[in-house]
């Protein structure tokens, strides 16, 4: 209901999804096809495939035809992308994907880690956010980041494939179910996210205060414009490990990555706004960063 798909699967946590599925929809027979930059859950998962593997450089919709291309002789061909991505809060290019999908017949995942709950209109993730419910095959997510749980993951798409997992999949298999309290938990973050958007509303509201006024200090943020993964780019790496020490300094809990997390010219600290956080978190978080900027002179 929530996601529009026909059937679920659940897992102890969306990496244990992730891990179970290639395995058991793909042989050597297919093909899985896979951006660059996903979440490393997804890469562990295909590695575990007898499916020829192929990436395609970060949402290059280019190099994804080139790679389909390659393809076309295989049985199954599976395109796999994270919804957003959560070292840069960037999304994927998602109506693309799907076209070439449609066009070479081919099969879409989505770890939707980084928008289930938040992300869209209603928090229904990046489908909704290009007014596209519905248009993935398959659907890999967790409950453990906006839904509360603090653990469990997902798989949601067509019954057929769903009670193909339920007989194949090892991590759904030989593991515990999740704890009761989880469950009622994270069921009840899904009621209350289909009872309104206000929590959605109001994350997008304070992430855009966040952004605006950060970029008119003078600091890069990369990512989405309306997503609450927001990394600040410093663009060193020894400035962004003290930056986010100084940081702390003034209340400011936040980390600095650098390589091997992110590519080395790309160290930053990413900030992720919440629907908890108060308009005046997000003042002082701001102020955190101006007072930095000037004590580092940067």
């Amino acid at each position: 209901m929530f996601h529009e798909k026909e059937d679920a699967i659940l897992y102890a946590s969306c990496f244990d999804a992730n891990a179970g599925i290639f395995e058991a929809l793909l042989d050597s027979n297919d093909a899985v096809i896979s951006d660059e930059l996903n979440h490393a859950s997804l890469i562990d998962g295909i590695r575990l495939t007898k499916a020829k593997r192929f990436r395609y450089k970060h949402m290059n919709m280019i190099d994804l035809e080139s790679k389909l291309q390659e393809t076309k002789e295989y049985r199954r061909k599976m395109i796999v992308s994270d919804g957003v991505f959560s070292m840069d809060g960037d999304v994927a290019p998602l109506p693309e994907i799907i076209n070439l999908a449609n066009k070479y017949d081919a099969i879409v995942l989505l770890d939707e880690c980084h928008a289930t709950g938040f992300f869209g209109k209603t928090g229904r993730g990046t489908e909704e956010y290009f007014g596209i419910k519905g248009s993935v095959h398959l659907i890999n997510s967790t409950l453990g980041k906006a839904m509360g749980g603090a653990m469990g993951g997902y798989t949601t798409g067509p019954k057929a494939i769903i009670d193909l997992l339920r007989q194949k999949s090892r991590p759904y298999l030989f593991s515990n179910s999740l704890a009761p309290a989880v469950v009622g938990s994270s069921l009840k973050a899904v009621q209350l996210l289909m009872k309104d958007s206000k929590h959605a509303e109001s994350l997008l509201r304070k992430t855009t205060i966040f952004r605006t006024r950060m970029k008119n200090l003078g600091f890069k943020v990369a990512g989405n414009s309306q997503h609450p993964i927001c990394p600040v780019m410093l663009g060193n790496a020894k400035l962004t490990t003290e930056f986010a020490n100084r940081l702390l300094e003034f209340g400011i809990y936040a980390i600095g990555f650098s390589y091997p997390v992110v590519p080395k010219d790309k160290p930053r600290i990413r900030i992720q706004i919440s629907a908890a956080h108060s308009e005046e978190d997000i003042e002082k978080c701001i102020e955190a960063f101006s007072k930095v900027q000037k004590l580092l002179n940067v």
